[in-house]
């Protein structure tokens, strides 16, 4: 249908938006209705009916008119002139057109519409787009040991049966064998004949799986490969880091390494760690709004504080209650703890602390209810504005003056350009877009890649990416100062995936491997500053790229395999 033969759209505005319909909707219902005898013609609709109506009735005069005549001068009414002929057939048309234009459509409004109906309920169903299961034949077969894998003994093999018949569950390999390594083996086996799917290209050699027993990962079948690369030196607080970077992405290491390498020629980095400080923010509600302000009062009250520290403390020897902070929505009550954790992130712990506190108040509160140990107020793993603004984990800033020289020979740009770009994408741009901690370039590839390679928990990237990055020009305009500003970077050098044998590598590399014993909680510290020192050389060397207009020519370059994939297809 030519799109011009459609009606003039009504003007636009602001309820427009309040319209249920969306594109999809209408795009169904011209695809449904039929068409019509008006799309004859490419012109306005008005147009095309005036034209037709004003043919019907001045053919329809004219022949009548001259059937008159015929009549009247005794002439045969089958002898027809060119003329006439072609009267006829455009009375024909014209009467085709107004009867499928005004008569048509009401008679096939009763005959099409259960094909109406079906035809949208066929549109539907494109739209939902599902699987079907495997048939019988494969899962059958699927169950059926590989001819291409070298047979198990006997007596595993029978454990994989017993697996895939249910009698054994998976879960309890571990527990049931006594062998970490073999559990793991048993139940990759009994997933691939269960699925049969391959999973060959997943590594299980080389790998200690009593390391992650009841800490890190259950039920594991291999360990994925993740390249760590190194950017640096990172001159920072008057030290030489070597960061280690885990990331598939291309120019991601080497990106980082010219920043740091900018860094270096004009200085290097300074950091200031603001704050330190875990949270868990437990959710508790009382029959009356009343009531739960009594509890924020006693919480907040300083006089109470002392009494709340030394129950909290009791968790740990490393763990000291900082600070209280509750707000109530009606009769719930969510309360936010802050404590140091010493090197480690300190999550499991501050959860220990509070469960403490909060059995302690049931003495003075029995009316309480706690309904979560997490009510979200924290805030762990999600975006928040209370992480932006008041900080979780360590609140660290990095700055470094870089002198003109190197902003041109180095990043190949101006600092007038990287100012102004910083202005309008970092801020301006982030602004535009609603972002909540997110006015930087990249801070999150940095943070990330540092995460996976020191053994972070990676879900923690959400807010611990939250960085502001500023740039200003000093010194007349010479040189370009620049910082990061990051509130919530949450990192642990002890517990959690820090004690793997490959991560813990990289936080030896980093000289913050396990717990300080001069000063607790100083190797976390300072594995807070050194993100931040990455992501600062991240961040100046990203933002020159696409001042000088080489971000793409740079990914084209080191972002693209050359490797023939063509042939690679899924295995069974």
């Amino acid at each position: 249908m030519d799109i011009r033969r459609r009606p003039p759209k009504p003007p636009v505005n602001s309820n427009r938006f309040l319209d249920n319909r969306s594109d999809d909707d209408d795009r169904r219902k011209t695809l449904a209705s039929p068409p019509k005898a008006s799309d004859a013609l490419p012109l306005p609709l008005y147009l095309t009916n005036a034209v037709f109506f004003t043919l019907f009735f001045s053919v329809a005069y004219y022949l009548l008119h001259r059937w008159r005549d015929k009549i009247r001068y005794n002439t045969p009414l089958h002898v027809v002139t060119v003329t006439e002929l072609g009267a006829i057939v455009a009375l024909i048309a014209s009467f085709i057109y107004l009867l499928g234009f005004f008569g048509i459509d009401f008679v096939q409004s009763f005959i099409s519409r259960p094909d109406s109906v079906d035809s949208d309920r066929d549109f539907d169903d494109h739209r939902l787009v599902t699987c079907p299961p495997p048939p019988p034949s494969q899962i059958v077969a699927a169950k059926l040991p590989n001819p291409e894998q070298p047979p198990l003994p006997e007596e595993d093999e029978e454990i994989v049966k017993s697996v895939l018949d249910g009698a054994i569950p998976s879960y309890s390999l571990e527990s049931r064998l006594g062998d970490c390594k073999r559990a793991a083996s048993i139940r990759r086996e009994a997933l691939q004949r269960l699925t049969g799917r391959s999973i060959e290209g997943l590594p299980l050699d080389g790998f200690d799986y009593d390391s992650i027993l009841g800490q890190c990962c259950e039920m594991p079948v291999g360990y994925v490969q993740i390249p760590v690369g190194i950017a640096g030196p990172l001159l920072l607080d008057g030290y030489e880091y070597s960061v280690p970077m885990a990331t598939t992405e291309g120019c991601l290491v080497a990106s980082t390494n010219r920043g740091c390498k900018a860094m270096y020629v004009s200085g290097g980095a300074t950091s200031t760690v603001l704050k330190d400080g875990m949270t868990r923010a437990p959710v508790v509600r009382f029959a009356s709004a009343r009531r739960a302000s009594e509890l924020k009062f006693f919480l907040e009250s300083p006089e109470n504080f002392e009494t709340l520290a030394v129950v909290f403390n009791r968790s740990s020897r490393f763990a000291r209650l900082q600070s209280v902070k509750c707000t109530l929505a009606g009769k719930n009550a969510y309360v936010r703890f802050s404590c140091s954790t010493g090197d480690a992130m300190g999550m499991n712990m501050v959860s220990k602390g509070v469960q403490n506190v909060l059995e302690f108040l049931t003495e003075d509160f029995p009316d309480m209810d706690v309904i979560g140990i997490s009510g979200n107020f924290c805030s762990d793993k999600k975006p928040a504005a209370v992480n932006w603004i008041e900080g979780r984990g360590k609140s660290v800033v990095c700055e470094a003056v870089i002198r003109g020289e190197t902003v041109s020979k180095v990043l190949k740009t101006s600092v007038a350009s990287l100012v102004e770009l910083n202005m309008l994408k970092n801020l301006t741009g982030s602004a535009i877009a609603g972002s909540l901690g997110g006015f930087n370039a990249h801070a999150s590839n940095i943070v990330s890649a540092v995460f996976l390679a020191t053994g972070q928990d990676p879900a923690q990237n959400v807010e611990s990416s939250q960085c502001i990055t500023m740039m200003e020009a000093i010194n007349d305009g010479k040189d370009i100062h620049i910082s990061v500003t990051m509130p919530s970077i949450e990192v642990g050098t002890v517990g959690g995936g820090t004690q793997l044998a490959s991560q813990s590598a990289c936080l030896n590399l980093l000289g913050v491997k396990g717990a300080s014993k001069e000063s607790p909680g100083m190797n976390s510290r300072r594995l807070a500053t050194i993100v931040a020192g990455a992501v600062l050389a991240g961040e100046l060397s990203l933002m020159s790229a696409i001042a000088a207009g080489q971000l793409v020519r740079s990914h084209m370059k080191y972002n693209r395999s050359s490797r023939d994939i063509s042939g690679a297809t899924t295995t069974t």
